[in-house]
This record gives C-alpha cells, structure tokens and sequence, in this order.
C-alpha cells in the first residue's frame, strides 16, 4: 500500500466499521468484535505512517477540486501524525471499555453507539490528515454532527437540552466565526493550505491579523475556550465512553488540534512572536486554566469535576500555541496525547464506579477504594498525571509549556501553571484520600450491586466489587499508558520538533 492509499484508507476504515456495525447489529458479540478489529487495523494502518514522518515524508491526497486551485486533499505532517496515533490507539481501548459499560448498565442502542462512535473516529482522521483549511473544516463539521446522537444517546429531556446547547455552540461558533476566517484567509492569501511559516506573513495589517486570530480562536469551539465552554459540561450526561470520546479520543482534542495547526501552519510562530498578535490569547487561556480549575473545586458530581478539569487542561495547550516559542508550541502539542492519556483514564474510573457502585457524587465514595482498588488506584495514576508530576506524561508537557513561558518572557504564566497544577491537587486527590482513608457507612455493603470481571465475585462475603473485566483492562492499559509516556516523551518530541523547525 502506498503512503497516499494509506492516508486515504485511515479516513475510511472507520467508515467500514460502521457499515459492518450496522450490519451486524443482530449479533452483538460480532458487532462489537467487528469494532475492535476495525480500531485494530486502523491503529495498524496509522502506524505503518510513522517512520516515513519520522523520515521527514510527507504523503497526501488529493480527492475533490471544489475550485480553481482549492481541494479536499489530505496531507500528513507530524503534529496529524501525534493527533491520529491518539485517536486511533485510543478507539481501541474506549471500544474495549465501551463493550464492558454498555453491557453492565444494560444501555439501549448499543448498535447506533457503535456506527456514530466509528463515524466520529474517521472525521478525526480527516481533520488530522487535512491538507488545509477546508478539509479540515467539512471534518470538523461531520466530528460535531456525527457525536450528536452520542451525547443524546438516552433521549431524555435532560439529554436532548444538552444535544441542543452541544450543537448550538459548536455549530454556532464555528459557522458563525471559523468558516468567516477560513473564506477571510483565502481572500487574503489566496491560498488555505497548510504551510510550514504560515501563509499570512505580509498579506495584512496587524489589526487584520488579530481580529482573524480571534475569529479563528473562538470558532473553534472544541477548544473550549471561556466563554464558548458550557457544551462540555452539558455533555456529561452522555454515557461514560461518549464521554471518553469527547474528552480524550477526538472531539476536544480535534478544537485544539486546530487552533495549534492555525497557529503553525496558518500563522506562523515567527508572525505571531515578532508582532505579539497572539498576547491577548495568552491571557485568555490562562483566565480559563485558573477560571475552569475553580468551578470543578465546586462540583461534587464526579464527571462534572472532570469536565471543569478538561476546560482547564485544554487551555493549556491554547496557552502553548499562544507563546507562540518553539517550547511553548512542543509542550502544548505534547499536551495533547499527555492529557489524552490522564483524563481518558479518570473517565473510565469514573464510568466504573458507576457501573458498579451506582455512584456519581464525590461525597458518597466513601471507602470506595477498598472494594473498587484496582479503580482507585488507576485514578490516583490518572490524578498524578495530569497533575504533573513524575513519573508520568503530564509531567513533560507542562514542563515544556513552562520552559516556553520563559522563552517568551512571560513569567506570570509560569505562576499561572504552577497555581493550576496546585488546583489539580486540591481537586483530583481528595478523591483517591475519600476512597482509600475514609471508612465507608455501614450500610455501604448490602446498597452496592457489582457487576464482577474475572477473577473477582460479586459483594457476598467478598470485599472487592470491581466493574465488568473489558472495563478494567481498558482503564488500566490507559493507566498504564500515562507511565509509558513519561519514558517515551522523547519520542513524541523528535516528531514534533520538525513542526517548529521546518
């Protein structure tokens, strides 16, 4: 297969997966088995990738001239590269534990879940592999529309308010402001494709520019950015690995994803450095780190924290884009699989001890950790990471995000991210010290229903109660993940250093 077939095979594998999904959807056990073969191939393909990026290829598509000079074309650099190694790695492991959590909550339109989850997946592809401005537009699109029915999966009042405020935003910010950037910047340089340098040095005024960069910045709503954030928390009444797609797999990573794309490949580090066009996004992010961080202190509803913690972790990466240094950029795409690993993780627990102990609010996990410790400690794992703290991949990105602060001289976004990882303590531990150091009530054992993986028994004599075994294994791959990349974190640095170095 050559590198132009494989790129255009990675978009479309999923796309497969959710005709065979569909098809299958009388046998269960072959629908599902069809989704993990399908992320195993794709992961395979997208795999197969790397060491030609790694050797400073290039391989693109062309697929459709809209007009003179403007295509849908794929074209797969090092920062897509990162973005489609996480999607498609983490579609195996979210299906893994989707196959678990559906079962042992006994959902209801498991096939449906399945096909728009696939559907997702191939537009993650799309925007990772987009060529320019426009492919990665129609991707992002097909992303928000096809996680519609995902978030509203339970067709409840509470669901479809929050399919609307979902849809409202996204769709609303990025018709309203993306798409206007995106025509604004083929007026003025007549081009949308994504080039090393940028491809807007000389072509306006700075006023030109900075209103441009906001538009791109706000329009791009997966981002998260204050004001344009209140989606992600509506979203929460998905289930649990919506949640994970959401969170982790594609739909906010593909916001940040863009913004730091536009900002190297549209902008330009050098554009954005020498003229400071990009200051005031700078302390945009940084209100939202701080900002986000102390509502989730608020929430006692467990995937509510979480979602607040996303809102913060996000603007992490906008901050490194916005330092617009060659550390600041690294750190914050590093970010992007750092983060993806530590809250998918957080997620999984959190769908577990749903599944298991039927609890969502903090303040009922009371001891949770002595019957649930394979859970709780793959939280704490997951904590640590995002937090910061060695030995785990958290603890990389957030170094280089403050080695970027002090290229830029910009110190007050050091203290900006030494106060967040603060907050990440004073918001994420208290959860693992409630599970592990305080006694549960003595009504705990007779009101918790389990549903045991292998190897464990149910509540009846026994004081483990772990969630379904594909739940496990998924949340402790995850975990383990956020170890193995605090020792590979200079793998993922040799492939973004040519995004800065070109």
């Amino acid at each position: 297969m050559s590198p132009s077939t494989a790129v255009c095979v990675a978009v479309a594998l999923p796309l497969i997966g959710a005709l065979l999904v569909v098809s299958l959807r009388r046998w269960p056990n072959a629908r599902e088995a069809a989704s993990l073969i399908t992320g195993g191939a794709l992961f395979s393909v997208v795999l197969s990738l790397l060491p030609l990026i790694q050797s400073g290829a290039r391989p693109e598509a062309q697929l459709v001239e809209v007009m003179s000079g403007l295509w849908l074309a794929f074209r797969l650099e090092p920062l897509g590269m990162l973005f489609a190694l996480v999607a498609s790695g983490l579609w195996i492991v979210t299906t893994m534990y989707a196959i678990g959590y559906m079962r042992g909550h006994h959902e209801k339109n498991q096939t449906r879940f399945y096909a728009c989850f696939a559907i997702a997946i191939s537009a993650a592809m799309g925007v990772a592999m987009a060529a320019n401005l426009l492919t990665l537009f129609v991707f992002y699109e097909i992303l928000t529309l096809s996680t519609y029915p995902l978030v509203t999966h339970h067709r409840t009042e509470n669901a479809m308010r929050a399919g609307r405020v979902y849809l409202g935003i996204l769709i609303g910010t990025s018709v309203g402001f993306l798409l206007l950037a995106t025509i604004w910047t083929w007026h003025l340089a007549g081009t949308l494709d994504f080039r090393p340098g940028g491809i807007l040095v000389g072509r306006a005024d700075n006023w030109v520019l900075g209103i441009l960069l906001a538009l791109f910045a706000f329009g791009t709503g997966k981002a998260a950015l204050m004001p344009f954030h209140r989606w992600l928390p509506a979203a929460m009444v998905a289930p649990t690995p919506v949640s994970a797609l959401l969170h982790a797999v594609a739909v906010v990573k593909a916001g940040v994803f863009t913004v730091m794309k536009i900002v190297v490949y549209i902008f330009g580090i050098d554009l954005l450095h020498d003229t400071g066009l990009s200051e005031w996004l700078m302390y945009v992010a940084a209100f939202t780190i701080i900002a986000a961080s102390l509502v989730a202190l608020t929430k006692d509803n467990l995937k509510a924290r979480l979602a607040y913690s996303t809102i913060s972790q996000l603007s992490y990466i906008v901050l490194g884009a916005a330092l617009a240094t060659s550390a600041g950029v690294l750190g914050g795409s590093m970010h992007i699989a750092m983060h993806a690993f530590g809250k998918i993780t957080l997620f999984f627990c959190a769908g577990a001890i749903y599944v298991a102990a039927h609890k969502t609010e903090i303040s009922d996990m009371h001891g949770i950790g002595r019957t649930m410790p394979i859970t709780m400690m793959a939280f704490f794992v997951g904590s640590l990471s995002v937090i910061g703290l060695p030995p785990f991949g958290g603890s990389w990105s957030k170094w280089f995000l403050v080695l970027g602060a002090l290229e830029a001289d910009k110190l007050i976004f050091i203290a900006v991210l030494i106060v967040s990882s603060l907050l990440n303590v004073a918001y994420l531990l208290p959860v693992v010290a409630r599970a592990f150091f305080v006694a549960a009530p003595e009504t705990e054992p007779s009101e918790v229903t389990t549903h045991p993986g292998p190897g464990l028994t149910a509540n009846s004599g026994s004081s483990i109660n772990e969630a379904p075994g594909f739940c496990l294994v998924a949340l402790c791959l995850t975990a383990v993940g956020c170890l193995a990349l605090f020792f590979f974190a200079d793998t993922l640095y040799q492939l973004l250093t040519p995004i800065v170095n070109p």
